[in-house]
């Protein structure tokens, strides 16, 4: 996938919207042509376009570096953290030097592992990751 620098939102709509033509209603390709036009306008529609582009460049960045929102020094510190209600879908937390995730279920938070750039993940004896 290129980087475009500078791209203009509207010239890829657009691009998506004459690719989309080229295939029929109800189609699945169609469909996620126009699920992608709407996610696209989507920064727009809630202004937030600046965050967009800033994460756009961010995705091809390669020295970009997961931001870390809390540290926590044990389980029991993240969970109550947790159970306060001021944790966000997707959050990167430190939980006792390791990599989580804030993850929404159905009527509840919770953490999912989900290790560091710096963090060495284990690994069982098939070779597998243990987490």
């Amino acid at each position: 996938m290129p980087y475009i620098p500078d791209f203009d939102t509207d010239a890829i709509l657009g691009a998506l919207n004459a690719i989309s033509q080229k295939h029929p209603e109800g189609s699945p390709e169609r469909d996620v042509i126009e699920l992608a036009q709407i996610a696209l306008v989507y920064p727009r529609h809630i202004r937030k376009e600046d965050d967009f582009r800033r994460f756009y460049k961010e995705f091809f960045d390669p020295s970009f570096k997961l931001k870390v929102s809390h540290e926590f020094a044990t389980r029991e510190e993240a969970d109550k953290w947790l159970a306060s209600g001021k944790a966000e879908d997707a959050e990167r937390v430190k939980i006792a030097g390791k990599g989580f995730m804030v993850v929404r279920l159905p009527g509840r938070f919770t953490f999912m592992s989900a290790p560091l750039e710096d963090e060495e993940v284990e690994e069982d004896e098939s070779g597998e990751d243990s987490e």
